[in-house]
């Protein structure tokens, strides 16, 4: 396995300081999602006019890109159109980045449609998607997140989809806080077809002023409540040889860490693991 971090986590670094730190620092790729003032970053100068030259800089620092996390939700219906827009230019971008891995969200609103419905808009989107030029050379991740956090409802999406390159994009730190699943349960129901992970830590502390809206307070890795060893052991023994993306959310919340701090305890900690 090898580490990298998200771009999530350093949104006041520029190409040059995102490089060179993870470089530095011992990470061995780079996720991105989200550069300078733009989270899309297909629509960043630096991806679209300045592609070719971004590429050859990350090349040149001896970093990979991990993978593109997007902002793409399958099973809203009313979507389609911007995510197959989206879709078109992240193709691009990860053919010129050497990105092997996309991410993207199920999302949908269960509230106004029925789980079924929405996993069925979220497949024929990804079935567009697939047709697209280029993008059979991806692998595209549906992540354990919003309102399909829950394996058993990830897999609504996931059955419909029994292509080789559409898997799971597993974030670790969502199964227990969210959906109450242990590792051995999120391998159980999905570990052959997880393609990517997303790392954090937290801890419960109802009540305190820094939680989230949960009483979920994140951490540094290894410092938490979230079982991240047991589950990367159980992915090393099920054959995953795949990504540990940290995914430190300093875009989303300023008073964390800043990635000065951050990004070299996840490294450190990550390697008596790996």
């Amino acid at each position: 396995m090898k580490i990298a971090f998200s771009t999530l986590g350093c949104p006041k670094w520029d190409l040059d300081t995102i490089c060179r730190r993870a470089v530095e620092y011992g990470f061995h790729g780079i996720d991105w999602r989200g550069f300078g003032e733009h989270l899309d970053i297909t629509v960043s100068p630096a991806f679209t006019r300045d592609l070719s030259a971004t590429a050859a800089r990350i090349r040149k620092a001896g970093i990979e890109v991990s993978g593109i996390s997007s902002s793409i939700h399958l099973c809203d219906a009313a979507s389609q159109e911007a995510n197959i827009e989206e879709a078109k230019r992240t193709i691009r971008v990860a053919s010129a980045l050497g990105a092997k891995t996309v991410r993207v969200f199920c999302g949908g609103d269960p509230s106004k449609t029925p789980k079924d419905e929405l996993a069925s808009h979220g497949a024929d989107c990804m079935r567009t998607i697939l047709s697209l030029p280029g993008a059979d050379k991806i692998t595209w991740g549906l992540e354990t997140h919003d309102h399909w956090v829950h394996t058993l409802d990830l897999r609504k999406v996931l059955d419909r989809l029994p292509q080789t390159n559409v898997g799971v994009v597993w974030d670790i730190a969502h199964s227990p806080r969210l959906a109450g699943e242990s590792p051995e349960e999120v391998i159980r129901a999905v570990g052959p077809r997880i393609v990517y992970t997303h790392i954090k830590d937290c801890v419960k502390e109802p009540g305190n002023p820094a939680a989230e809206h949960d009483g979920w307070r994140y951490v540094l890795p290894g410092r938490g409540q979230i079982p991240l060893a047991q589950a990367i052991a159980l992915l090393k023994s099920i054959g995953y040889d795949g990504w540990l993306v940290f995914e430190h959310e300093k875009r989303w919340i300023p008073a964390l860490p800043e990635p000065e701090e951050a990004f070299p305890a996840f490294a450190n900690w990550a390697k008596g693991l790996l």
